[in-house]
């Protein structure tokens, strides 16, 4: 039987600015099972953003449940949050928030330092890192002395330092050309035929079509929930979660 990595169940996102409420995420019911490869799509202010932000411990909902490994997150303390944040996500992001004077080398290293590992475990790590991304020969680059793609690949490798079960991705290939993003799509393939799980923001079909499930949020609720060659993907009514004919 699949385990669940992740369970939502009425999951709900309000912001409150002044007297105005803003609902991001509307009563999000949702599981993913450890080693599935998702894609979550939908126009802009369909609340992708605020569930991968949820999911990542990056923020917690306003109600509702979210369990992560059967943990109720809901209830975790900060320290506890940025612990998961640490060693059990990984974060990749289409701008690649990359220290701009750290070398490649030192920005993949960033994890391993805050998880006290030891420095000759870190070398050690680091290394087979850039070697897992193809950039063996960049380790002394800088972001400025490495092209958009490279950019990504630190990044990528920096995500896997502590060897996290899940990885999130946020418009990863949104700052690529085609053949860079390619690229950066076939590593996350990668990460996922070797266990992980892998969820995606992307507005790109032909990303979104290689992954083995495509979540479709609007107006921050879950409109489909399907496989991309499926003729016809779930579609659930937004107030029940019942299939719709």
């Amino acid at each position: 039987m699949a385990q669940n990595i992740i369970y939502m169940k009425q999951l709900r996102k309000s912001y409150t600015t002044g007297a105005v409420t803003f609902d991001a995420l509307k009563g999000i019911d949702m599981r993913v099972e450890r080693g599935e490869f998702i894609a979550v799509v939908g126009p802009s202010g369909s609340g992708k953003s605020t569930l991968m932000n949820i999911m990542g411990c990056l923020d917690i909902p306003s109600s509702g449940v979210y369990k992560l490994e059967d943990r109720l997150v809901n209830s975790l303390s900060s320290n506890e949050l940025a612990d998961i944040r640490n060693k059990k996500v990984g974060f990749v992001f289409q701008a690649f928030n990359l220290l701009p004077y750290a070398t490649a080398f030192e920005n993949i290293e960033v994890p391993l330092l805050f998880a006290r590992v030891t420095s000759k475990k870190r070398r050690t790590r680091v290394t087979e890192l850039l070697a897992q991304v193809g950039l063996a020969d960049k380790a002394n680059n800088k972001p400025t002395e490495m092209s958009g793609g490279e950019m990504q690949r630190v990044a990528i490798a920096r995500a896997l330092a502590n060897e996290p079960d899940i990885i999130l991705a946020d418009e990863p290939t949104g700052n690529l050309d085609s053949v860079s993003g390619g690229a950066i799509v076939a590593i996350f393939r990668e990460l996922w035929q070797s266990g992980k799980t892998v969820i995606i923001i992307t507005h790109d079909k032909s990303i979104a079509d290689q992954a083995q499930r495509i979540i479709r949020l609007k107006d921050g609720v879950i409109e489909t929930d399907g496989h991309p060659v499926e003729s016809r993907l779930r579609r659930l009514d937004s107030s029940t979660g019942v299939e719709l004919q």
